[in-house]
């Protein structure tokens, strides 16, 4: 059975243009030009994803309201913004109202369709049996690379697909300095540094929310980050 994509997109070329593209990766597609149509659709039904742009006909923001209004229908529903907007303040709110991915239109389309997989793969996987192989533990970090979840000190730390493997990169060989270019290769991803060092802010900040001691990353200047156990 084919994956349902939801596509919330105003630019008429641009949402012909990407449905036209994830139909013919087998997804089945449903696009709506604003957040109204969308909400109406997806109070009898939501998709299996959610690939939502930000400004929405008229709405300057309505992506985001979008986005909160669906997290409130499903916690684990994957949700990607796909904006024009390259600014650190709406990645980090775009992030924050529980999006698990932030991407500029500039990316390519395997990018695109490689974090569609991603995210589908973590779904899909949820509710299987947790498998010792894929447990990494240091200290009280406990990853599950296969989940995609993380704990600390028992506590759920809510991370993006990019946030996790990010900090799985680090994790993985505690005590080791990870590079900017072994991070973006871990986490698929190709951004600048700017970028880099505004994931590991914010997976800073949400580990520092479940606890106030926490200084486990590691920032080496000039060379990157590593895991303190």
């Amino acid at each position: 059975m084919s994956k349902r994509i939801a596509l919330i997109e105003d630019d008429a070329a641009i949402r012909e243009n990407y449905t036209a593209a994830l139909n013919k990766q087998g997804y089945e597609v449903k696009a709506y030009p604003n957040r109204a149509l969308a909400e109406q659709a997806f109070a009898n039904r939501l998709p299996d994803l959610a690939i939502i742009d930000i400004g929405l006909q008229g709405e300057i923001d309505g992506g985001f309201a979008l986005c909160q209004w669906l997290r409130n229908q499903s916690k684990t529903l994957p949700i990607i913004f796909f904006t024009a907007r390259d600014n650190d303040y709406d990645t980090i709110c775009g992030l924050r109202m529980g999006a698990d991915d932030y991407l500029t239109k500039d990316i390519s389309l395997p990018h695109l369709l490689a974090r569609i997989a991603a995210l589908f793969r973590r779904t899909e996987l949820l509710n299987q049996p947790i498998q010792q192989q894929d447990l990494l533990e240091c200290g009280q970090l406990v990853m599950d690379s296969n989940r995609m979840t993380v704990s600390w000190h028992g506590q759920a730390i809510e991370l993006t697909v990019t946030e996790f493997w990010m900090l799985h990169a680090i994790a993985k060989y505690a005590g080791h300095v990870k590079s900017r270019q072994q991070l973006m290769d871990e986490s698929r991803m190709v951004v600048d540094d700017t970028t880099i060092t505004s994931h590991i802010k914010r997976i800073r900040k949400k580990f520092i929310h479940t606890d106030s001691q926490f200084d486990c990353i590691e920032t080496v200047y000039g060379m990157g980050y590593r895991w303190k156990c």
